[in-house]
């Protein structure tokens, strides 16, 4: 194996997908921005769900959120819950009602109407995912999915599919956090200038 190759493959490929995010998914990023934008204004939270990376990925965007991305805009913190945090309540949901029904049950007791859920899976097809976007429907919340390939059994049942242009797990990785950084910023730029 040329390593060398490798090193210059892997970040060839990674810049072409961020240049396709901007080409296939800047109409969405921008409805995403307004979504949020909104539901703040209104009084409102995020909620984040994910597996795996993805799972660390939620704790990323709700810091970002809740402390700040820009050191140039001074604010109040903003709501925004990462799910997969709590080791006790997924451990115990995971044994007593089922680790498909982990972040569903979280999103009962904290979602409510008006709030949004960013749920983020890279093949679409993560059950417990799934359990959680049905669940935030019945709460009637705003469902932004985070996806990848195209974009599985979540992207018809998601209200704003924003899916990476790629199949391969580590770049549709990258493309999730570069996605939500700029989502991130647009809303602090929104909200406080």
């Amino acid at each position: 194996m040329d390593k060398e190759k490798f090193i210059v493959d892997s970040l060839k490929e990674s810049s072409e997908l961020k240049l396709n995010i901007e080409k296939n998914c800047k109409a969405e990023i921008l409805v995403a921005v307004q979504s949020l934008a909104d539901a703040f204004r209104n009084g409102k939270k995020l909620l984040l769900c994910g597996n795996g990376g993805s799972a660390a990925d939620c704790q990323h965007i709700a810091t970002e959120l809740v402390i700040r991305l820009s050191h140039h805009i001074q604010r109040p913190a903003l709501p925004a819950i990462a799910l997969t945090t709590d080791t006790s309540n997924i451990t115990a949901g995971g044994n007593d009602i089922g680790f498909e029904n982990v972040f569903a049950r979280n999103v009962e007791g904290l979602g409510a109407e008006g709030d949004v859920l960013l749920a983020i899976s890279t093949s679409g097809n993560s059950p417990n995912i799934i359990k959680a976007v049905e669940k935030a429907h019945q709460k009637k919340m705003f469902v932004i999915g985070f996806l990848g390939g195209n974009g599985g059994k979540l992207k018809p049942l998601v209200d704003l599919p924003i899916i990476m242009p790629s199949s391969n797990t580590q770049r549709i990785q990258e493309g999730h956090i570069t996605v939500a950084h700029v989502i991130c910023e647009l809303v602090e730029m929104e909200l406080y200038g």
